[in-house]
């Protein structure tokens, strides 16, 4: 796979979306494996969380994650202040502001997409956090609107009334957000995608970063956004099918860092790579569960695809599964990939 990016490789960013329940550090050390250069998030975490909860299990980051983005929801600039400087003390690399989910519990808790309709508190918002963190990025992930929002003079009147606090890097889920009548599963499938709102975007405010995101599906729709804007952010397919991200860390940036590797690594050399990390978890108590479920799609398409998320599936529950089990798996892909 040979892409040539259509801008300089030092402005692009190849990110991966904070999905809940997905985006653990396990899942970003995995991730990091595959791609050296990704921008990582972690999941969307509410600023009061940050603040009076359970920060040793809610900012969990491994060094090798780096650089990763803390994913903030919220909407009063002192919390959001508050909850970016601990982030940002805590080792993350940016903060980013959630104006994009559409469920029902981040609206009642007045973020997420809802403040689509509030930039003057975003901005607030905004200003507040870079105060508290000089030096380290803070960005924005929204929608194009929310509901019958279809007017680009709006849209454009958000991202300005922020980038004007201060923002200046932009990720844009391109369709709207519906706040009553979809579920956020809807609300990832149903509203049309108007990725033209974010390539006009970047050329109407060309020193903002703008990133493109939803429904992202393969490496060369990926690489066509780079014909207009400065990056991509992919979510589930990332998740379901993260050889992806490394096909796209090598045709962007050339695989390994420090290294003029241009050529892709085998699934499971990748796989085995992340064994350290996968042993180093296990002699801290981890169950081998928690851990490799973020794996099971890395062989979705290929020769015993199936059978080594049946095995993974089936034993990583069991007490005292260890990397061994993880090799089995991997046996049965190679035995598959001879057969075929």
């Amino acid at each position: 796979m040979t892409i040539a990016p259509a801008i300089p490789a030092a402005e692009l960013r190849l990110s991966v979306a904070p999905m809940m329940d997905w985006t653990d550090s396990h899942c970003r050390a995995f991730h990091r494996v595959l791609a050296p250069h990704a921008r990582l998030y972690s999941e969307m975490v509410h600023a009061n969380a940050v603040i009076h909860g359970d920060r040793a299990r809610l900012l969990a980051m491994d060094p090798a994650e780096h650089p990763v983005a803390l994913q903030l929801g919220g909407s009063e600039p002192a919390l959001l202040a508050q909850a970016a400087r601990i982030g940002v003390e805590a080792g993350f690399d940016e903060v980013n502001l959630n104006c994009g989910c559409p469920s029902d519990r981040v609206q009642a808790g007045r973020f997420g997409a809802c403040l689509m309709r509030e930039p003057v508190l975003v901005a607030e918002g905004v200003a507040a956090m870079i105060a508290a963190v000089a030096g380290v990025p803070v960005t924005v992930k929204c929608r194009l609107g929310v509901d019958d929002d279809h007017e680009w003079e709006r849209f454009l009147a958000f991202i300005d009334t922020i980038a004007t606090a201060g923002c200046v890097t932009f990720v844009v889920h391109a369709r709207n957000a519906w706040l009553q009548g979809l579920s956020p599963k809807e609300n990832r499938e149903v509203p049309p995608l108007r990725y033209d709102w974010a390539y006009r975007l970047k050329q109407e405010r060309p020193t903002l970063q703008v990133i493109v995101n939803g429904g992202i599906a393969d490496a060369a729709e990926a690489t066509a956004h780079l014909d207009h804007v400065d990056g991509a952010m992919l979510g589930r397919a990332a998740y379901h099918t993260p050889y992806l991200l490394h096909e796209l860390d090598v045709a962007w940036f050339g695989g390994s860092t420090g290294s003029p590797r241009t050529e892709l690594q085998s699934r499971g050399d990748l796989l085995r790579a992340y064994r350290p990390y996968v042993e180093a978890q296990l002699e801290r108590g981890v169950f081998l569960k928690h851990i490799v479920r973020h794996v099971l799609g890395l062989f979705a398409g290929q020769p015993g695809g199936r059978a080594f998320r049946q095995m993974l599936s089936e034993g990583a529950h069991k007490p005292g599964a260890d990397w061994s089990l993880v090799e089995q798996a991997l046996a049965l892909t190679e035995r598959r990939e001879q057969a075929a």
